[in-house]
């Protein structure tokens, strides 16, 4: 779908397109990869991931578990804090009520995407903490990546045609995803 909606976005820029794609976008990312994800938690439940696909789950670990409880506790704080930036300063939110100004503050100063990586630390956070090979995998070979390239493929695209120079100019000062060292810090 991302290559398609990519595509589309190429051939026509417009404002108008750009804002129904992202609509598009984000319910074919809900469907696909939440959901699922989502209905997989409460049946068959976190641990019976690794037994029902017959991998060996991850070694039981104080550290693996403490580490996963920290990631998913990052996590939910990045989502959170995006939530809240993109609502009080953007006048929007993340997905089908689309945002009327970039937000470059709050956790959007340190990255364009914090949202992406918080839900990127919870879910490898959960997967550590409920000791899971299969989720681990399934996030770290599979959804982070098809996300990412959704991400560059087709929404800084979408972001570039709504807002124009004003998004190429916050994209050239703040990093795509992994917050880095700022000069003379």
């Amino acid at each position: 779908m991302t290559l398609v909606i990519g595509a589309r976005i190429r051939r026509n820029p417009a404002k108008e397109n750009a804002e129904s794609l992202s609509r598009v976008s984000h319910l074919f990312f809900w469907i696909g990869l939440v959901l699922p994800e989502l209905l997989g938690i409460l049946h068959p439940g976190l641990a019976a991931f690794d037994g029902l696909v017959g991998i060996p789950s991850l070694p039981p670990s104080v550290l693996m578990h403490a580490s996963g409880w920290v990631l998913l506790v990052i996590g939910i704080y990045l989502l959170a804090a995006s939530n809240v930036a993109l609502r009080t300063q953007g006048a929007g939110y993340a997905a089908f009520r689309l945002t009327r100004r970039i937000v470059a503050q709050s956790v959007y100063e340190y990255v364009r995407n914090p949202m992406s990586l918080g839900m990127y630390c919870a879910y490898i956070g959960i997967s550590l903490s409920a000791g899971s090979s299969y989720l681990l995998m399934d996030a770290v070979l599979i959804i982070i990546p098809v996300h990412m390239f959704n991400l560059k493929y087709f929404e800084q695209n979408e972001l570039l045609a709504r807002y124009g120079t004003q998004y190429s100019e916050y994209m050239h000062r703040v990093p795509f995803i992994l917050p880095l060292p700022r000069d003379g810090v």
